[in-house]
């Protein structure tokens, strides 16, 4: 089983015509899984203080949930091309003036970093759009989506020690900008490489307005962000509970190695199970999934010491990329191929906010009630969202009708 996959993979990711896009997008989506890290460390290298780079951060952030659904829009609309060599040009020069041109305690630092975050690349949208598009039997995008999480688990654990190792030959600030400079080349290689015939070849979509939701207005998608958004605040709670927890058993030095563990478990878990998860169909996979999730996540209240809880999390994450490949198929497989890219920006920003919400609820629970509280109070929302799957699998088994597909 566990050879079986990796094969499969080899064969979708070296196949013609889809290699070229699926390993520009890994480039091209290297800044996204570090640049609020590095925005923090440019803000601090030049002087500014704690506040103040936590402020750059979060118009960054802010800037990024405001522009990725107009971004994406207009990629359903306009096509890839155009949007991806806009965004590839505008994003490395915005964080390059901020680099170079502005300095912390102005207001042009706090304003470019928003606008950085407005015009980031849809690189993620982008290549899940045209996973959903291009001509792959149902077992092979199943792989496709697979490889999508288990990308993400790399990249989280891969892209901040990039970082680190640049920062060894300069400063943060020149760091930020080469990442940026090699994302924006990351996106134009996918803007301009060549895709299966077919793939592209839809009529065009109508310029007319769009509803301000989007493909929000469609039931199914509606209820499958919300799901993803309770799924993702566990993951929120862990992140401020884990070094909380290496902290008071006397090892704050050893929280990057229980946080390795927790990723490393996610992706075995993805290699070791994936391939007979595709045997199930995925609005019947995800509550189960999401019950494995809850249920790994409470291991964590039996954890007595730091290697407890580093055990705990490689073997109660082995579902986490799982859940994330079923929901990248369920968008697929819900949402209108007009408006696929948004769909996908949609799902990814009910995630980003599950989490930042399980962090700061987190934080305010942490000094009253410590750690292993925390732990708890994620174990019941990762339970409230198995039981949210479950109500909705109904719905989740409804497929948009199909319609006409947009240029890519």
């Amino acid at each position: 089983m566990t050879s079986g996959l990796p094969r499969r993979f080899l064969d979708l990711l070296t196949r013609p015509r889809v290699a070229g896009a699926a390993w520009w997008s890994v480039v091209s989506r290297l800044p996204v899984y570090l640049m609020s890290l590095a925005l923090v460390l440019t803000v601090r290298e030049q002087g500014g203080s704690y506040a103040q780079a936590g402020l750059v951060a979060a118009l960054y952030t802010l800037g990024m949930a405001v522009g990725s659904p107009l971004i994406a829009r207009r990629l359903d609309r306009n096509g890839r091309s155009a949007v991806l060599t806009a965004t590839a040009l505008a994003y490395p020069a915005a964080l390059a003036v901020l680099v170079w041109a502005t300095h912390p305690g102005g207001w042009a630092q706090p304003v470019t970093a928003f606008a950085a975050g407005v015009v980031l690349p849809p690189a993620n949208a982008c290549m899940r759009a045209l996973w959903a598009r291009l001509p792959l039997r149902e077992d092979e995008r199943e792989t496709a989506y697979l490889w999508e999480a288990l990308l993400t688990e790399v990249l989280v654990i891969g892209a901040p020690l990039m970082l680190a190792a640049l920062m060894l030959a300069g400063s943060a600030g020149l760091a930020l900008t080469v990442i940026a400079a090699v994302g924006g080349l990351g996106t134009l290689g996918l803007a301009f490489t060549r895709l299966p015939a077919g793939t592209e070849s839809a009529p065009a979509v109508s310029k007319g307005p769009r509803h301000p939701l989007g493909p929000l207005r469609e039931p199914a998608l509606l209820a499958l962000t919300v799901v993803m958004a309770v799924s993702a605040v566990p993951i929120g709670l862990l992140t401020l509970a884990i070094p909380a927890f290496v902290d008071r058993h006397g090892g704050p030095g050893g929280a990057g190695v229980v946080y390795a563990c927790w990723g490393v478990g996610s992706a075995l878990g993805a290699i070791w199970l994936g391939r007979s998860q595709s045997e199930v169909a995925p609005q019947v996979r995800l509550p189960r999934l999401l019950l494995a999730y809850a249920v790994g996540t409470g291991l964590t209240l039996l954890a007595g010491s730091p290697l407890g809880l580093a055990v705990a999390l490689a073997v109660g994450s082995a579902p986490i990329a799982l859940v994330s490949a079923t929901e990248m198929s369920l968008v697929s497989g819900i949402a209108d191929t007009r408006s696929m890219a948004e769909a996908f920006t949609w799902a990814s920003l009910a995630t980003v906010l599950g989490d930042a919400l399980g962090q700061q609820v987190g934080g305010l629970l942490m000094d009253p009630f410590g750690p292993r509280t925390v732990f708890a109070v994620a174990t019941g929302t990762a339970l409230a969202a198995a039981g949210l799957a479950f109500a909705c699998r109904g719905l989740l088994t409804r497929r948009a009708t199909p319609t006409v597909g947009c240029a890519v």
